[in-house]
């Protein structure tokens, strides 16, 4: 089983940077790793690293590197209701955690009622 690389000083910059234009001050994350299937027919789990923070609104994210530019997200408020994009793997970090913020302001705003609701 190959192993997934860790995190490069420019992924850190660039989640540095995206979270910074996103909340207008120096971003506070952590670095840590899970455990997770690649693939949903895996049997073994691989390790992988992650960015974590905490909006002020209480909202949790994870961005996970599943190998050479390649990362899944999530947000959630309470850990059994996790939350993503709809897209399962991205190639651009970049990307990624623009796609995340912005599906979470999105439910954000849906909760409020400042923006109709997607459901049925």
């Amino acid at each position: 089983m190959a192993s997934v690389p860790d995190i490069t000083d420019t992924e850190r910059w660039v989640i540095q940077t995206t979270l910074r234009e996103r909340y207008g001050r120096e971003p506070a994350y952590q670095l840590a790793d899970a455990d997770i299937r690649l693939h949903a027919a895996d049997r073994e789990l691989t390790t992988c690293p992650v960015f974590f923070w905490q909006a002020d609104d209480g909202c949790s994210f994870v961005l996970f590197k599943t190998g050479e530019q390649h990362y899944r997200c999530q947000f959630f408020y309470k850990p059994y209701k996790q939350m993503g994009t709809g897209i399962e793997e991205y190639d651009d970090l970049a990307e990624c955690a623009v796609a995340i913020l912005q599906a979470q302001a999105d439910y954000a705003a849906e909760q409020r009622g400042d923006l109709p609701s997607a459901g049925p």
